[in-house]
């Protein structure tokens, strides 16, 4: 809310000052080829505003409302799409420094060819773009081919226009660069369109970065999370070396399902995290060597909405959360914690209950024996229709037998990146 806040009172002032600087404008643009610009600057200046303050809320709102569900390239698309409708360019780039590389590179464009999309690349203080980023400036080139700051590209066309690079900036750092080209149709980049094109900028760096902080933060919770579950497995030696075994019979169940690979990697979180809410449970009950008493069970019972609850805050972590908090539901509507029914399951929760049932069978407990894998098949089999989906037992037992056979296929080795680390008990 005080980001929201802060961010609000930064578009006020800059539009307030845009005002200002619009109307105490006399001189003409360095950047303009007609001596009429200044007099449709002021004739068209309301009009101008307006698709501003329009465009600038628009980008505004789209920074606030969907963070966390956008990408990098969806919103830069959509800045790119704004900047070449108050200009009425046809040819534009915004390109994005890309911290592993250190490299300028087109995250989005529109009348450019495609090789150029593909392969530019520009370091800072590189070329027309790469100047302006480092410089915080903006650059204008009249005539690309004789002028030495220009990295020829593209079509011979594009090399001919007339551009401008605008460096999207925020708190003095540059995080990447607006490109627009002048064709017949565009308007001239004099000062008073210069001035509009800067704030829009000025805000979309903001969203990016905002965006950026975002990404970070998420990805900061989630580690904690994993240290809060590789606590878990450290608590109890005798779940210890099942977490990563989950994870792979969780995406090859998934896989064998079809299921899109978004959804695939929120189940194989799942299954990892899904005993996270463990932390909040004493010792002496989650390690209690006997039978566990009325109270005791009732407490322990309570490490779904525990696990629900750290992982609930990570929004890209929403439906992992989800089949956390009912893992521990049965097929028939016995379990806990809200005695969920058949398909009112999710679908991840059903898949994550029967792993977690038999890494629980095939792993020696402080009060039993692992139990045999016949008797843990039996069990299973037992179990569907009642605690278990009689058809995730189904694909379970069958990945089960591929891998008990040696026959797993290669393309069912889960993907090492980004692995996220261990859950369970």
């Amino acid at each position: 809310m005080f980001l929201l806040i802060l961010l609000c009172v930064a578009l006020i002032l800059a539009l307030a000052w845009s005002l200002k600087e619009l109307y105490a404008l006399k001189k003409k643009s360095p950047y303009s080829t007609s001596s009429s610009s200044a007099a449709s600057a002021d004739s068209g200046g309301w009009k101008k505003l307006d698709e501003l303050l329009t465009t600038l809320l628009g980008l505004h709102e789209m920074g606030m409302t969907v963070t966390g569900n956008i990408s990098q390239e969806q919103f830069c698309k959509a800045v790119l799409e704004n900047a070449m409708r108050l200009m009425n360019s046809n040819r534009a780039s915004v390109m994005i420094l890309d911290p592993k590389t250190n490299e300028l590179k087109i995250l989005a464009s529109k009348g450019l060819s495609g090789s150029v999309v593909e392969s530019f690349r520009l370091k800072p203080g590189e070329g027309v773009a790469g100047k302006a980023f480092e410089s915080g400036e903006s650059i204008f080139i009249e005539n690309p081919n004789k002028d030495t700051r220009y990295t020829p590209h593209g079509s011979s066309s594009e090399s001919q226009e007339p551009f401008i690079s605008i460096p999207l900036r925020v708190k003095n750092k540059s995080v990447g660069v607006l490109n627009l080209h002048s064709t017949s149709e565009t308007e001239p980049f004099n000062d008073y369109n210069l001035k509009f094109l800067t704030i829009l900028a000025g805000e979309a760096a903001i969203t990016l970065e905002n965006l950026d902080l975002f990404d970070s933060l998420q990805t900061f919770y989630l580690d904690l999370v994993q240290t809060l579950a590789r606590a878990i497995d450290s608590k109890d030696s005798y779940t210890h070396d099942h977490a990563d075994r989950a994870r792979q019979k969780a995406r090859r169940i998934a896989q064998e399902l079809k299921l899109p690979e978004q959804m695939i990697r929120y189940i194989e979180y799942a299954a990892l995290l899904h005993d996270v809410g463990k932390i909040g449970i004493a010792d002496s009950i989650l390690l209690k060597p006997g039978k566990l008493t009325a109270e005791e069970y009732e407490e322990m019972k309570k490490h779904p909405a525990i696990g629900h609850q750290i992982l609930a805050p990570v929004k890209s972590l929403g439906p992992v959360a989800q089949m956390v908090l009912y893992h521990q539901e049965w097929f028939n509507g016995q379990g806990y914690p809200d005695g969920l029914k058949g398909e009112e399951i999710p679908l991840g929760a059903r898949i994550v209950a029967t792993i977690d049932a038999w890494d629980a069978m095939t792993s020696d407990r402080p009060y039993r024996k692992a139990l045999s894998r016949e008797k843990a098949i039996s069990e299973l089999k037992k179990g569907a229709g009642t605690q278990f989906d009689p058809k995730v037992v189904d694909i379970f037992l069958r990945v089960e037998e591929k891998e008990w056979k040696g026959e797993t296929d290669a393309d069912h080795h889960p993907d090492p990146a980004g692995q996220p680390q261990r859950h369970h008990a």
